[in-house]
């Protein structure tokens, strides 16, 4: 765009006018310099000569010559007097002029900046006005595949400026820069039809990507984890277990094809294991402190590595900030940097990411997975839904897609599961001690603290009635003088104390534990006491901002589904009922259990097909298949949850979308004489039985396998499941 000629005007005003200055300053210069020094010389030589001549005596001729001599010179010096006199007069006049003259270069000069200044404001609106038309006849493509780009188009609109690489990129405010950068340098949006991903693009997107080949041993994995305190207790986890892990990969290997795979780069970051987090979970590991986070994580590092993934492990906010250094910037990071494929944190871990890169966290929103102990649902999810009802808390708000959370149990089809592995799989020579292990009368009691311990003497005084009692208790607990205590102990010990062991004996917390699954694979019963009233974030301090209202009916819900022959449910209070449980198990033999999704070989399985086909990035690829989807209708008051339980399936939220419009409904036989979108519920897609009134979800966030209303009747994506392996449909793998 050209720049006003008035411009150009101006800027030789300017120049004149300094010019001009210039040229009245220099006879001033010569003036004040030379002339004034000539009139001191005119009257010195003028003395000098009257002076000469007067001092000789003459004839009285002389003296009429002097005399006329003497006034000439007078005459002379007057004149020269005036001319002076008139010279510091011009002196005068010339420095008026002068700083006149500079006051109006000035003014000139502020005049011109205002100028400058209009022109690039008019610059400016010429542009604004260009741009509003470029984006007036702009029509963006189908966004299909492309989940996030409307919210990345207003996001750039706005922030553009922010980093100078934008502007390097081509991108000058207009939406169609904004979409031609987010399609052919970043990958947000589709690529406009006619136009081609330049190549160094294609060939930066496809660096480092090798084949993942699974790993035969877990030893190029230990330096990474002995080099951070914080992972000590994961390392010590999983040196114990590597035989385990590497002949689980071979059998995996054996059965499924696992060669066409690509190696991906994975950040893994346990936040809450951080000093900077102030949990000190990491410190308490070795001192009775809770294990069930660090056994996930160690289980995750263990399967990613075997699978042949590239692993970055942080466990610190300068450990984090010197991977993610090179990706702070708006732009991708040059080829010299390692760009994550997936990102793998906690809650805490989430946040720690998003204060180190600020607002840059949005271009890995996607990728990133959450391992979220006891999962997030839906309204908790939700910002502006936490805020209109008032559901504020430290670990809700995330605005996250639901399956992004990763769990540690199946309890919320809403989330994923990840799951961890029942340590109980050990060394050829000790499974072969374990073996002649012979049983013993004893019971184990689960109870690490004294407060597990705390009114629950009466319930364990019965079990002493049949059994000798041990125990794994830190010394600060208060327990009976028969409870045969053997401290905190690692946990070859305690698997060791299980296989001698008939009853594994639960105190109502903790809860929702990896032990009572140990328990049961070492072939020893577990005693899972109720909870009535179930315990919910409504009513108990445990779960008090977790960001769910899944009520907890016992110590272990999950090992509940289980039932007899393995797990006894119990009213601690009610004597009678533990006796029946008691001489049941006593008059029993029981081989070893544990699901194939808690074996090494089972998660390998079910990490491995998340990494592979759970792209959370794009909404072409259909995963589960959408050939698994089995609607079924739910009562009114009933959720999709225990509808499609009902039926021998389980919710399958990922499928939500292809119920949620008329048209679909009518190839399930729902007939919608009227509809409406709404996102007032978070039980849509559902209709009124009486009024054929059908309702869809407005907002992909509030879906919801868990909720239901007592007046509509919901329309459920269910799907069937491999046994002991919950998280995958039969067509998943």
């Amino acid at each position: 765009m050209k720049a006003p000629k008035h411009f150009l005007t101006q800027v030789v005003s300017v120049l004149l006018g300094i010019g001009f200055i210039w040229c009245l300053s220099l006879p001033y210069l010569l003036l004040t310099k030379g002339n004034l020094n000539s009139i001191g010389v005119t009257h010195d030589n003028s003395l000098k000569v009257w002076m000469e001549t007067s001092g000789v005596e003459g004839s009285p001729k002389d003296d009429v010559k002097d005399s006329k001599e003497l006034q000439a010179l007078q005459i002379k010096m007057e004149a020269e007097k005036v001319r002076g006199q008139m010279k510091d007069q011009m002196i005068m006049e010339l420095r008026s002029d002068k700083t006149y003259l500079q006051q109006q270069v000035s003014q000139l000069e502020e005049f011109l900046k205002l100028c400058v200044e209009k022109d690039k404001k008019e610059i400016q609106q010429i542009k604004a006005a260009e741009q509003m038309k470029e984006d007036e006849n702009f029509s963006l493509p189908p966004m299909d595949g492309y989940p996030n780009c409307k919210e990345k188009l207003k996001w750039m609109k706005n922030m553009w400026r922010t980093d100078p690489c934008y502007s390097r990129h081509g991108v000058n405010g207009s939406l169609p820069s904004i979409f031609i950068y987010l399609s052919e340098i970043e990958s947000w949006c589709p690529v406009l039809p006619g136009r081609v991903v330049p190549s160094a693009v294609v060939e930066n997107s496809e660096k480092k990507m090798d084949p993942a080949v699974v790993r035969e041993s877990l030893k190029g994995l230990y330096p990474s984890l002995a080099n951070k305190r914080q992972l000590h207790w994961i390392h010590q986890r999983i040196r114990s277990m590597e035989e385990v892990w590497v002949e689980a990969g071979r059998s995996l290997s054996a059965k499924y094809n696992l060669t066409e795979r690509t190696a991906k780069q994975i950040l893994v970051h346990p936040g809450a294991l951080t000093d900077e987090s102030g949990t000190h979970i990491a410190e308490d590991a070795f001192s009775g402190g809770p294990l069930g986070e660090q056994v996930q994580w160690s289980d995750l590092i263990a399967t990613l590595y075997i699978l042949g993934h590239h692993l970055h492990l942080s466990a610190s906010i300068p450990a984090l900030k010197a991977f993610l250094q090179g990706n702070t910037n708006g732009c991708p990071p040059q080829h010299s940097k390692v760009e994550p494929n997936l990102i793998y944190t906690d809650i805490v871990g989430l946040r720690q990411i998003q204060e180190v890169i600020g607002s840059s966290w949005i271009k890995y929103k996607c990728i990133f997975r959450i391992l979220d102990t006891f999962g997030t649902e839906p309204d908790f999810n939700h910002p502006d839904w936490v805020t209109k009802h008032h559901l504020h808390g430290p670990f809700g708000g995330l605005n996250m897609t639901l399956l992004q959370f990763y769990t540690m149990f199946p309890h919320t089809p809403d989330n994923t599961f990840l799951g961890f592995v029942v340590q109980h799989q050990l060394i050829s020579k000790e499974s072969e001690q374990f073996k002649s292990t012979k049983r013993q009368n004893q019971a184990l009691v689960y109870g690490k603290r004294a407060t597990f311990w705390q009114g629950k003497e009466a319930y364990v005084d019965v079990i002493h009635k049949y059994l000798d009692i041990h125990g794994t208790a830190d010394n600060t607990a208060a327990i009976p003088s028969y409870v045969k205590n053997h401290g905190i102990i690692k946990g070859r010990d305690v698997q060791t104390l299980l296989r001698q062991s008939k009853v594994f004996v639960g105190l109502g917390i903790p809860l929702e534990g990896p032990a009572p699954l140990e328990a049961l694979a070492n072939g020893c019963a577990f005693l899972n006491p109720k909870i009535q009233p179930p315990l919910s974030s409504l009513n108990s301090e445990i779960f008090k901002g977790k960001p769910t209202i899944r009520e907890v009916t016992s110590q272990h819900p999950y090992a509940e589904a289980i039932g007899e022959p393995y797990v006894w449910m119990v009213d601690i209070h009610n004597e009678t009922e533990v006796e029946r449980a008691l001489t049941a198990i006593l008059n029993q033999t029981i081989e070893p259990y544990l699901p194939y999704e808690f074996s090494c070989e089972g998660m390998l399985q079910r990490v491995n097909t998340l990494v592979e086909k759970q792209d959370l990035c794009s909404s072409t690829r259909s995963w589960p298949p959408l050939s698994a989807l089995q609607v079924v209708k739910a009562e009114a008051g009933t959720s999709c949850k225990k509808a499609c339980q009902r039926m021998g399936l389980i919710c399958e939220p990922a499928f939500f979308p292809n119920l949620n419009s008329v048209k679909n409904l009518a190839k399930y036989s729902v007939d919608c004489q009227t509809s409406e979108f709404s996102d007032g519920h978070l039980v849509y897609p559902a209709y009124l039985n009486s009024s054929k009134h059908c309702v869809f979800q407005s907002d992909p966030l509030l879906f919801s396998c868990v909720r239901s209303d007592q007046s509509l009747i919901r329309i459920c994506p269910c799907r069937d499941y491999i046994k002991d392996q919950i998280a995958l449909c039969k067509a998943c793998i």
